[in-house]
């Protein structure tokens, strides 16, 4: 492949992000679980005792930056593949240089981006280089390494997961790319605050695309004084998207979430899917909302339809591979199912009436009959005693106190009528109704036994 430049490749300046790319770890903005003083990434930087790992998270997080920093900070000789235009003809290239270095003494650290768009034989061809120890491997995936990255390789790396950045940590981004020599620093931005948080609440803890927007926005403002004004309306241009009132940390992120669960819990599909909309476009975490769903899909529909949990589980997971846009059609589908799914909230009831009792009721004793009778000493006290294994009996349930003494008869479970519900009441009411025959038939059956038994004789 040609290399040399071509006649418009100097005219061709590095985007934004590439010209901010950290030197170093105090230049890094977020992810301080990781590489906060004292944190285990940070030390193993600075103390260049870098092993093999796995960067796991979404775009633009800092996968690649930290990657950057340690090879410019760790003694080992550098190498970066990329998973999208490597195959084993490479590796192999790599690999013997690697065996090469390591013959005289010199540690090779191999990153690999997009780790995950390698195949098995691919990924395989690594793993004796790293089990000899002839690499270190760092690998970048925005998928869960769990899935794809091959079990072997995969334990012989540590697994780091970088969350997406903050709304803060994006300001702070964008508030030093204005000022940055590398960066906009020659065009004297002036602009508001609100429009920088625009461009951070629209990049969604990206920080490449937040730096993306910015560099757009700036090249497209209003040239005042030897000066560019950046304003909210110029942000809106570049993202081709309308500004939504919105604070994902203000009182209308509650307003919007709550008029979402509202509207599915009223079974009104359409307005469930405008709120919905509402949030993913003014740049809401869909995490957060798949999250609420899941709560949903116990406290207003619970038995009515327990699949509506699975359903609610199996967005969230979709939601985290695949990210915005594409999990916008998961949440659709979801919120749809929950409104159109017959409700009941008698889980949540059930949970707030026992919980009373709980707190009221601390001190209640378990009863002896369910308790464990581990040790003989317990067993000759009562643990144990009269326990009866449902298994074992006819009925598959046995007239046996569960509840403390104190709380007998209390009733926290009330079924509805509502979809599957309904058959789960009816088996309620059954299980009822067989307790109460088998504790009739043993009152009667030890009355009996006490008739029958022989009377005392006199002196």
């Amino acid at each position: 492949m040609n290399d040399q430049p071509t006649l418009f490749s100097k005219n061709a300046p590095e985007p934004l992000a590439a010209r901010l790319r950290p030197r170093s770890l105090e230049e890094i903005v977020g992810q301080s679980k990781l590489l906060g003083p004292g944190q285990i990434l940070r030390k193993m930087v600075e103390q260049d005792a870098v092993s093999s790992m796995i960067f796991w998270g979404p775009p633009g997080v800092g996968k690649t930056t930290i990657a950057s920093v340690i090879a410019q900070q760790t003694r080992a000789k550098f190498i970066n593949f990329s998973a999208v235009i490597s195959g084993i003809k490479e590796i192999r290239v790599v690999m013997q240089e690697a065996e090469r270095n390591r013959a005289f003494g010199e540690r090779t650290i191999v990153f690999v981006d997009e780790i995950h768009r390698f195949n098995k034989a691919q990924q395989d061809a690594f793993l004796p280089f790293v089990e000899k120890g002839s690499i270190i491997l760092i690998g970048a995936t925005t998928e869960n390494p769990s899935f794809e990255v091959n079990g072997a390789l995969l334990s012989r790396c540590r697994v780091f997961v970088l969350s997406a950045l903050s709304e803060d940590d994006l300001l702070v981004l964008l508030q030093r790319a204005l000022v940055d020599k590398r960066g906009l620093a020659e065009y004297h931005v002036r602009t508001e605050e609100d429009a920088l948080r625009m461009i951070a609440s629209f990049a969604n803890g990206d920080a490449r695309a937040a730096l993306s927007i910015l560099e757009m926005a700036v090249l497209n403002g209003q040239n005042v004084d030897n000066s560019v004004v950046l304003t909210k309306e110029i942000v809106e241009q570049c993202t081709a998207r309308k500004s939504l009132l919105y604070d994902k940390h203000g009182e209308e992120h509650y307003n919007l979430i709550s008029a979402l669960h509202k509207s599915m819990r009223n079974s009104d599909a359409d307005a469930s899917v405008y709120w919905l909309a509402r949030m993913l476009e003014a740049g809401e975490d869909p995490l957060y909302i798949a999250r609420r769903i899941v709560r949903f899909a116990s406290e207003d529909v619970g038995m009515t339809d327990p699949r509506a949990l699975q359903i609610s589980i199996d967005v969230f997971q979709a939601c985290h591979f695949l990210g915005m846009p594409e999990c916008a059609v998961h949440l659709t589908q979801a919120v749809v199912y929950m409104s159109l799914a017959p409700k009941s909230n008698a889980l949540d009831v059930a949970y707030a009436q026992a919980r009373a009792d709980a707190l009221q009721h601390l001190a209640e004793p378990v009863p002896l009959n369910i308790r464990n009778g581990v040790t003989s000493l317990m067993r000759e006290v009562g643990y144990g005693q009269g326990y009866q294994y449902a298994h074992d009996l006819a009925e598959k349930v046995a007239d046996m106190q569960c509840l403390p003494d104190s709380l007998v008869g209390k009733e926290y479970y009330h079924p509805t009528c509502e979809g599957f519900e309904k058959n789960y009441g009816e088996r309620y009411r059954q299980i009822k109704e067989t307790k109460r025959q088998l504790a009739e038939r043993h009152a009667q059956e030890q009355k009996d036994r006490q008739n029958n038994s022989p009377a005392e004789k006199p002196r």
